[in-house]
């Protein structure tokens, strides 16, 4: 039996369903039952009646489901599976940035902790983000955590003033403009399309902005044939099934490779799905305070983006 007839053997025994974000392995992307972008899989994991939900993505994103699905069991493939953005914003120090601002309604990314969304008002993702900002209370400041690129972008869509915590994605981060340039010289018909987590300088590049899920509908609707795609690369095997005999290229980092890739993400791998379910761990838990906490603001994103 190989890993893919062993895993749809363990999904039916045990009554499991995988979601995995779109930065996943391929392998990994065509076992799952969902695939989608942080909006996406937070829905599908509302959704679910499985007993048990294997989370194929990173930690915020298996706590989310945890907190949304309190009564059912969520494992993740590798505990190691962090993530640069929501490793930015320590707790400690985010809830001194908090009482420094009292009067400040917290908007905050949905790459971030439980302990996070529990001090938040609302939570956002790429996807929601601008529908989240203009629904915030007009009478009250916003203090927007914790993806600066993210946040100066929305800034700017809406024309709300914010207060911004000073975090980033590595992933997102490292994009080489001069490399981005150089390549739309050699493909000079190519649509630069671009996440709203990238930095300034490539956004002013884009000739799209989106998130992961409106960058793959763009390439999906698109009359044009070739892009080049700003932000982590799993994105592209959608991408290729969606959009056959368009032309995809990875847009390269500051580093010596082709494609940008999160370190993160990569650490599940179909063993690691296979053993996870075999085992039904590793298991996420979250304290029962900061579920109380976070599930609000969670679940007013979801009301909020309807």
């Amino acid at each position: 039996m190989d890993l893919f007839q062993k895993i749809e053997k363990l999904k039916k025994e045990k009554n499991a369903v995988i979601l995995a974000h779109y930065y996943q392995d391929p392998d990994i992307q065509d076992v799952a039952d969902f695939i989608g972008d942080s909006l996406e899989l937070a829905r599908a994991a509302q959704r679910s009646t499985a007993d048990l939900i294997l989370f194929a993505g990173v930690h915020f994103m298996a706590e989310g489901a945890k907190i949304l699905n309190p009564s059912r069991k969520v494992i993740l493939p590798d505990l190691r599976a962090g993530c640069s953005l929501s490793d930015s914003c320590p707790p400690e120090r985010f809830a001194a940035f908090k009482k420094a601002n009292p009067d400040h309604f917290i908007i905050s990314y949905i790459n971030c902790s439980a302990a996070i969304k529990a001090m938040s008002d609302v939570i956002c993702t790429s996807s929601n983000v601008v529908k989240i900002v203009e629904k915030a209370p007009k009478d009250r400041p916003i203090l927007f955590a914790p993806d600066r690129n993210l946040g100066r972008w929305v800034s700017e869509k809406t024309g709300r003033d914010m207060t911004l915590w000073q975090g980033s994605c590595m992933v997102h981060e490292t994009f080489s403009e001069k490399k981005i340039i150089e390549l739309r010289t050699k493909h000079p018909t190519a649509k630069l399309i671009a996440h709203p987590e990238c930095e300034e300088n490539i956004l002013e590049n884009a000739d799209y902005i989106g998130s992961t899920s409106n960058l793959l509908k763009f390439v999906i609707e698109s009359s044009d044939s070739e892009f080049i795609v700003a932000t982590e690369s799993g994105i592209l095997h959608q991408m290729a099934k969606k959009a056959p005999g368009k032309k995809l290229i990875a847009a390269p980092p500051n580093q010596n490779c082709a494609c940008n890739e999160c370190p993160f993400m990569r650490l599940n791998t179909l063993e690691k799905v296979a053993h996870a379910l075999e085992t039904e761990g590793p298991e996420i838990h979250v304290a029962e305070d900061v579920m109380l906490g976070a599930k609000k603001s969670l679940e007013r994103m979801l009301e909020w983006s309807v």
